[in-house]
Order: C-alpha cells, then structure tokens, then sequence
C-alpha cells in the first residue's frame, strides 16, 4: 500500500476505528520500553508512520534518540512536523529496513509496528526482522504488531465478523463500500501466530510473548539473542 498525501491525512481517522485499541497498544508499548531501557537509549523504528509511536515512546524520555524508517514521503513529512518540538535527538530515513543503508550501529531496542502484513513475501517478512536483529545489541527488547490469523479459520472468521460489526455500527459506510474495505483487507499477508512466533526465532530472538491482541492485530514482546 503506498501511503499518499490523502491516505496520510486519513491516517490518524482511520487506525483507531481499524484498531479501537490502538492508544492503549502505544501506552503498552511504552511501559515495556520504559521498564527495560536507561534514560539514555537509542531506538530503532520501523515503520514510524506518521510519528504517534515516537511522540508516545518520547514521553518522559528527553534523552532517547529515535532513527524512524518508512518508505512513505508523505508520512515522514507528517512525523517530522509533529515531532519539531521534541528535544529528541533524532532522524530519518524514507526507505525499508532493507534499503535504508544504515551506518552499522547497535541500537538498545526496536519496534516494528503495523508494517508486517503489508509485506506478502515470507522471505523479505524474514530478511526484514533478520535485518533489524542485525542493528540490536545483544539482549535488545524489540515489539511486533501485526495483522495476524488463519483466513477461513472459524477464529479469524469469528474476528472478521465482530470487525464488520463494529464499522456498521461506528461509522456511515454503506455495505458495499465496507464489503471493498474488508476485501482490502484480506489481501495483506495473515500469519497465525505459530507462524509469527518461529518467524521471531529464526530471525534470532528469544522469549517472543504475547501483550497484546484486536480483532484481527497482535502484539509479541521478545528480545535479541545474547
């Protein structure tokens, strides 16, 4: 999906009616960091949108750096107006992890937010978390969320329903334009979480841990290998 300047406007709308928990999502997010990281760190996010994990993970932390990569223009330009008056240190990179061409450094943590299902391809899915484990230091925290189940399964099925049921109720969309939506929607790449959870192995970390799950969006905490 290419985030434009109109879908990058819509953003902010439409994430927390696709994920009605999405803030309580960054408040975890954040406590987990808070909990495991000094007052100084240097955080790795990929897929840093439109700035809203940044401006959550900055909270209290003047002295964290960030390097956001995203491979949209328009987003970055968002982020980087947004977050103008935060004494972070920080910069950015429109490309993927893969083509962003980082100088080598080990940084304390990463996160990697609302990007996986938009890439189809379980080997570059692979090669994407491999290369962020490559930029970690040893035991380094590190968070995935992303769409996940088993299309057709009864769960994820059940979860479609209760998804559908909510944007009837929550919003003026008409059958057929949420019937687009959801078709949208089951294009992007599914992983149970079996498949998620020995993804973050191969990629070299341990302890991967459920914190989080949507409706159809998961969350795993685990950390860099030693």
């Amino acid at each position: 999906m290419e985030f434009n300047n109109t879908l990058a406007n819509e953003y902010e709308k439409g994430i927390r009616r696709t994920l009605p928990s999405y803030d309580a999502m960054l408040r975890l997010i954040q406590t987990f960091y808070h909990s495991r990281l000094p007052e100084n760190a240097n955080m790795l996010i990929v897929g840093a949108g439109s700035g809203n994990e940044i401006i959550q993970l900055a909270e209290g932390r003047p002295h964290w750096s960030f390097t956001g990569i995203d491979p949209s223009a328009s987003m970055l330009s968002i982020a980087k107006e947004r977050l103008l008056a935060l004494p972070n240190n920080m910069s950015f990179h429109q490309a993927t992890i893969l083509d962003a061409s980082l100088p080598f450094s080990q940084y304390d943590a990463a996160s990697c937010v609302l990007v996986l299902h938009f890439i189809q391809d379980y080997k570059e899915k692979l090669d994407t978390i491999k290369e962020i484990a490559k930029h970690l230091k040893p035991g380094a925290p590190f968070v995935l969320v992303s769409k996940y189940g088993q299309l057709g399964s009864l769960e994820t099925e059940l979860q479609f329903d209760l998804w559908r049921s909510y944007w009837q109720q929550h919003t003026r969309l008409s059958l057929s334009e949420l019937a687009e939506m959801e078709k949208s929607i089951r294009s992007l790449s599914f992983m149970s979480e079996e498949e998620i959870v020995t993804l973050l192995q191969r990629a070299g970390f341990t302890k991967p841990s459920r914190f989080f799950a949507t409706t159809l969006f998961g969350g795993w905490v685990c950390f860099k290998e030693d």
